[in-house]
Formats: C-alpha cells, sequence, structure tokens
C-alpha cells in the first residue's frame, strides 16, 4: 500500500469514527459536514471528496460502525453452546453496547432513516450483519433440541434481533420495562434448556407431540 492509499485510508476511518462519534453525541439533527469534520479533526471539504455527500458518509459509517461492532463479538458467539446462553450472551452484549453509546447510535440511526434515504438501507444492512451471526448460533444450538426440526433459525434470528433492537429503544423510557423484557426472554431460555436436559425417550415424546401440532391435530 503506497503512503497516499495509506493516508487516504486512514482519513476515511477518521470520519467514519467522527461521524458514528457525533451521531451518538450530537444527534442527527446536528450531524453535519461540519460537526463531523470538527470531530475526525480534517477540513469538512475531504467528507464530499471522499463519500461525495452527509448522507452517503453516514450510511457507510452505518455499515463501518456494524462490521465493527460484529467483529467484537463474533469469538464470543461462536463459542455458545445453548439458547439459554445465546440469550445471556445478548444481554451481556446489550449492557455492553449501551455502556459505548451504542445503543443510543442506533436510535439515531433508526430516527435518521425517516429523512435520510441512504441510512434506512445502510442501517438494514448493519442489522443483517447481527442476524447472520445469530442464525449460525441458532442453527447450531437447537440441532440437538426437539424444537430443531421444526423451528425456522432464519425466521427466529431475525426476532430475536428485532426483540433486542425494540428492547434497546424501549429503555430510553422505561428502563425497567426493558430490564423486564430481557428477564423474560432469559426465562424462554430457560425453558429450552429444560428440554435440552430431556432424556432420549422425552425428547421423542417432544417431538412427536411438535409434529402433531404441526399437522394440526389436536
Amino acid at each position: 500500500m503506497s503512503a497516499e492509499t495509506a493516508k487516504s485510508l486512514e482519513t476515511k476511518n477518521k470520519l467514519l469514527e467522527g461521524a458514528l462519534r457525533t451521531l451518538t453525541e450530537q444527534g442527527i439533527a446536528k450531524t453535519s459536514a461540519r460537526s463531523v469534520a470538527s470531530a475526525a479533526g480534517v477540513n469538512q471539504a475531504l467528507v464530499f471528496y471522499h463519500f461525495g455527500s452527509v448522507d452517503e458518509l453516514l450510511a457507510a459509517a452505518c455499515r463501518y460502525g456494524a462490521e465493527q461492532a460484529v467483529a467484537r463479538y463474533r469469538t464470543r458467539l461462536a463459542a455458545v453452546g445453548s439458547l439459554s446462553e445465546l440469550l445471556a450472551v445478548g444481554r451481556e452484549i446489550h449492557e455492553q453496547e449501551r455502556a459505548g453509546g451504542h445503543v443510543a447510535l442506533l436510535g439515531q440511526l433508526l430516527a435518521g432513516a425517516q429523512t435520510h434515504a441512504a441510512l434506512g438501507p445502510a442501517t438494514a444492512a448493519g442489522l443483517d450483519l447481527w442476524i447472520a451471526e445469530i442464525e449460525q448460533v441458532l442453527r447450531r444450538v437447537l440441532a440437538t433440541t426437539p424444537l430443531g426440526e421444526f423451528a425456522d433459525p432464519a425466521g427466529f434470528a431475525r426476532a430475536l434481533a428485532a426483540s433486542f433492537v425494540g428492547i434497546e429503544l424501549y429503555e430510553g423510557v422505561d428502563e425497567g420495562g426493558a430490564h423486564a423484557a430481557l428477564d423474560a426472554l432469559e426465562q424462554l431460555g430457560a425453558l429450552v434448556a429444560a428440554l435440552e436436559e430431556l432424556g432420549p425417550v422425552a425428547q421423542r415424546a417432544v417431538r412427536h407431540r411438535l409434529r402433531r401440532v404441526g399437522r394440526g391435530a389436536p
């Protein structure tokens, strides 16, 4: 990599980090080429040179932030061995991301998607990175339970991601309610853990019952 290319990449990363910091600290309404450039410590003309527009910079920052976040937890998620553990890890991630200001950032991105056309697809793409990681875990951990034959890991992954997004936004107006919702998800994990601990005969009985329910049998 040439010195010029390395310098260009360094400037782009500064702008991406500056955009994320500005969104988190000042909100979407106060995010502009000037405020982002100030946070990044560069000339605001570089926003347009590297990204063309503020909206395109914000979209790139959204994807960049999601990639960084998923990378931080990929090894941890790969070590998950059960649904109950996945939900516990999800709560741990939620607490760490909230402390780092990333929950507030997500709220700003979702709010900004209403008025900044590029942010909607970029935010969805960022969430899809999380969903792909969760789906991999679900396919692995559900395969050994009676639910493995019947669950839809892709749909379940989206449902879990949507639940956590909703809880993150809900926490801003009702912190106690958000924690109660997280507790309820962990209780769901405990129920599945109980299924995992059943013996072979009991697991066959559960699968048989689920098949009957799936066929609409009483």
